[in-house]
């Protein structure tokens, strides 16, 4: 069974796993290729999951929604801001109509 502490690990490994040997290191290979790279394979993970969403049975969506939280972590990892960050903001958020929470966002 997971437990709160599971992206707590995640991050652990993920930025430990950062200055491995990109030989050895999946999370250390995907780094070495850069943001972009990193970005866009977040981008490749969404849309998988969106498809099994749609198409695949819940195992399918379970698998695909884990490569999305992983490859996320990965990103924030390599621009440095830390999965708590992202806790905060949903704290913030909580209880505030989405509509609002929108609507108050600055205009770009």
């Amino acid at each position: 069974m997971s437990s709160p502490d599971t992206l707590a690990r995640l991050e652990a490994t993920i930025a430990a796993r950062r200055a491995a040997d990109p030989d050895s290191s999946y999370v250390a290979k995907l780094n070495a290729r850069g943001i972009g790279k990193i970005a866009q394979k977040l981008g490749e993970e969404a849309t998988e999951t969106v498809i099994a969403a749609l198409t695949e049975d819940d195992k399918a969506l379970v698998g695909e929604a884990s490569d999305l939280i992983f490859h996320l972590m990965v990103l924030l990892g390599a621009r440095g801001v830390p999965f708590d960050a992202v806790l905060a903001e949903l704290d913030r958020r909580e209880g505030v109509s989405g509509i609002a929470e929108k609507a108050a966002r600055p205009q770009a």
